[in-house]
């Protein structure tokens, strides 16, 4: 069974998906930006500044299905320019607790503005 997740505090989806799916004891959450939740603007035109809205918009995802930040067992990460990377990595660095989570990073062509993009697969913490 799968549950779809779609919290308030994190921005609509722009086409047809789920912000997140619960399955399994997982969430899979869709890629998120640097967007803001009530405008659907981007935040920032820094890759650090992008990297750090986006794992807050990450988290508020992730906080709607019960998971965190810390939960996350995998993360892809789409980066408009790869000679980014380091500045990126600084800041998912200094905002992702550790132990890091299992990452793919690839350069990619994102939407206009949009520098770095992340989804995520997370475990619910066992209740109890």
């Amino acid at each position: 069974m799968k549950q779809p997740i779609a919290p308030a505090n994190a921005p609509d989806p722009q086409g047809g998906y789920s912000p997140a799916i619960v399955a399994n004891g997982f969430v899979f959450a869709s890629g998120q930006a640097a967007l803001d939740a009530d405008t659907a603007e981007i935040t920032t035109d820094e890759v650090a500044g992008q990297t750090v809205k986006t794992l807050d918009n990450l988290e508020a995802v992730l906080q709607a299905a019960g998971a965190s930040l810390a939960d996350i067992v995998k993360s892809t990460v789409h980066i408009a320019d790869i000679d980014a990377f380091d500045e990126f990595d600084g800041a998912y660095r200094e905002r992702m607790p550790k132990p890091y989570p299992a990452r793919t990073t690839v350069a990619s062509g994102l939407a206009p503005g949009v520098l770095v993009e992340i989804d995520v697969i997370a475990v619910l913490p066992e209740k109890g």
